[in-house]
């Protein structure tokens, strides 16, 4: 059984990503487009433009979906409380004037 320091795979990982977004929502875009533009080669009856907007527009589809990953791992670590020291809480400064 494993000791309850360690980590499981997906607590890393869901930690890297919360760590490096930008990282890891530029590498979704570069293998989606690397991806599409390798899988549009193979089809001989498309004309080069053809090919590179629909490597485009599939890239841009797999950074809208890792964008919204991002944003629920985002949302994950707000409900979790595990980023209360990163973002501090709202203090209305007029109501704290009052108090003194």
């Amino acid at each position: 059984m494993e000791g309850s320091n360690q980590k499981s795979t997906f607590e890393s990982a869901r930690e890297w990503i919360s760590e490096h977004k930008l990282r890891t929502v530029g590498s979704m875009w570069l293998s989606g487009i690397t991806g599409s533009i390798a899988y549009n080669w193979s089809k001989p009856n498309m004309k080069t433009s053809v090919r590179l907007i629909h490597a485009r527009m599939h890239a841009q589809a797999l950074t809208l979906a890792a964008l919204a990953g991002a944003a629920a791992v985002e949302y994950y670590d707000h409900k979790t409380n595990k980023n209360s020291e990163r973002y501090p809480r709202f203090i209305d400064m007029n109501s704290y004037a009052r108090k003194k």
